[in-house]
């Protein structure tokens, strides 16, 4: 019976509240849109000299290239398309995806491994011409990044690796950066310790001379 009491007199107490409100359900929230990056695309195809092999993230010359154009007021988006240790051979087997990405300009940066590691001069003429034309055909203009070798190769096979630049500048039309590492390379304090690669300072200096090439090409 006390039981009962007890039970009765919560039942009624009970009685006297508003019914409990159902509990708020969670919201779905919608996923924040995606920016489109709709700027024109300038590709800095390469191999280590464009990835910015040993240096820190956000280092590369294609960054510092990025940031000056930003700087002067011109909207492009510069895509990193550099792959430490390629050659021209590799860089042949990937030209589709970087015409993929529909560039208006493309920095060729390739040769240097190709010398270092003594390929024939023919093989790396051909590769070049071939990646050239792809990304002319694809509608891009063509920057192309002239290389030297280490005194060690021989006078005779770094004059012929010179000449495939001068050569292919002047055959498709193209504007030659001589020398990407001008002003770096035998600098003080631009180097890392390989003797290979610049450091964060060297590819600032690196992004320079590129921008004073690809400068006259831009449109604002």
């Amino acid at each position: 019976m006390r039981s009962f009491v007890l039970v009765l007199g919560a039942l009624v107490a009970g009685c006297g509240k508003p019914p409990a409100e159902n509990p708020p359900q969670p919201t779905r929230s919608e996923p924040a849109p995606q920016t489109v990056d709709r700027r024109p695309v300038v590709a800095a195809f390469g191999n280590s000299l464009s990835a910015g092999f040993g240096v820190d993230p956000g280092s590369s010359y294609p960054d510092f290239l990025q940031q000056e154009l930003d700087r002067r007021g011109y909207r492009y988006r510069v895509v990193n398309a550099g792959i430490s240790g390629d050659t021209t051979s590799g860089g042949l087997a990937r030209v589709d995806a970087v015409t993929a990405l529909h560039p208006v300009l493309v920095i060729l940066e390739l040769g240097a491994n190709d010398g270092l590691r003594g390929v024939p001069l023919a093989v790396t003429r051909s590769n070049l011409e071939r990646i050239i034309e792809a990304l002319q055909g694809a509608g891009a203009r063509v920057v192309l990044a002239g290389m030297t070798l280490p005194p060690n190769y021989g006078p005779d096979y770094i004059r012929g690796f010179e000449k495939i630049y001068k050569d292919l500048a002047a055959r498709y039309r193209l504007r030659l950066i001589p020398f990407l590492l001008e002003g770096v390379a035998l600098e003080p304090g631009m180097m890392q310790s390989d003797g290979l690669h610049p450091n964060t300072a060297g590819y600032r200096k690196v992004a320079a001379n590129v921008m004073r090439v690809v400068e006259p090409l831009l449109a604002r």
